[in-house]
């Protein structure tokens, strides 16, 4: 178990975004939090007190948490003294990058001599089987995006939030690292090989009750041209009943990638309905996602309301304004 509460480490984190690791724990699990770290240049902020490694130890933290998803997971260099004097004040050390903390030989042997623990949480744990595409009891709701990191997850962990509140049963299924961290639990999707992606989703979304939803969490887009090779096998092995749509109205272009423009709303609605019917034919697109958090009130419900009107869905932000009329479309079908 990774030992609560965290300093979040911000690094040189070039915007918010960057740093959406981090932005995620304080978001979800605030009690977790004790303050952020973040080296000079550092554009990310959490909104936490900014403490040293000592003001934190002082305050309780025990671990410092890699808050950072930068492109291609790496551990830069400009963090490797940050992340040894950590060690040596006595923190453990989690992170859900690529470049995992205990092939860094420097770490390994400070934590080896220390009685440290290095959390590696984008390491597979289990031996996943190969999809066979069986239909499994109980009900799934995945959510796909126009761009990679739009509020797929905020939009799940929502989802899951308000139907607990309501009454009704869920399970916020974890796919990646952030949500992993937040709950304790998942499958690392983008680290697991590639023929067993699809396998694993079926494993972490067995047969449940009837009237039981398991919320996936989406990752990537089917558009993204990085990162699509993770959706289809959350389409194909999560065989959802439901679609949630996600998007982020102020992108210009695709994240990482700014020689891609957004595909729109119609275009991924229509892809991904086709691509989950392969394994479920049942499956229905019942509502968007907006992340409305660089517009302001106005803004954010004229465009919810010209994007309802345009594709005859419910269109919210659930993080702002709650995720109630996305469960009941799910409660309808």
């Amino acid at each position: 178990m990774i030992e609560t509460p965290y300093l979040l480490f911000l690094g040189d984190a070039p915007d918010g975004l960057a740093a959406k690791v981090a932005q995620g724990i304080k978001d979800w699990r605030p009690d977790n939090c004790v303050g952020q770290f973040r080296m000079e240049g550092c554009k990310a902020d959490m909104k936490l007190p900014d403490m040293t490694l000592a003001e934190a130890w002082d305050a309780g933290a025990r671990t410092l948490v890699i808050g950072v998803a930068n492109r291609g997971g790496v551990i830069s260099k400009a963090w490797k003294a940050v992340l040894l004097e950590a060690l040596d004040q006595g923190y453990d050390i989690a992170s859900g990058l690529h470049n995992l903390l205990r092939h860094e030989p420097d770490l390994a042997e400070k934590a080896r001599g220390l009685g440290r623990t290095l959390h590696d949480v984008r390491i597979p744990v289990v031996q996943y089987p190969i999809a066979n595409g069986e239909k499994r009891t109980g009900k799934r709701v995945l959510a796909v995006g126009t761009d990679c990191s739009v509020g797929k997850m905020y939009t799940a962990l929502a989802l899951d939030r308000d139907m607990r509140k309501a009454g009704m049963k869920s399970t916020f299924r974890a796919t990646g690292q952030t949500g992993i961290l937040i709950t304790g639990e998942g499958v690392p999707l983008d680290a697991v090989i590639a023929d067993f992606m699809a396998g694993s989703i079926e494993w972490l979304t067995p047969d449940n009750d009837a009237d039981h939803w398991d919320i996936i969490e989406g990752q990537g887009s089917l558009y993204h041209v990085s990162y699509s090779g993770v959706t289809l096998a959350l389409i194909h092995g999560g065989q959802p009943d439901a679609l949630i749509l996600c998007h982020e109205p102020t992108r210009t272009h695709m994240r990482g990638l700014p020689g891609y423009t957004l595909p729109s709303l119609e275009v991924v609605r229509d892809t991904s309905l086709h691509l989950a019917q392969v394994a479920n034919p049942a499956c229905k697109v019942v509502g968007i996602s907006i992340n409305t958090q660089h517009m302001d009130d106005a803004a954010a419900v004229a465009y919810l309301e010209e994007v309802e009107a345009r594709l005859g869905l419910p269109a919210v932000d659930p993080y702002r304004h709650g995720a109630e009329r996305l469960f009941e479309a799910l409660a309808a079908i």
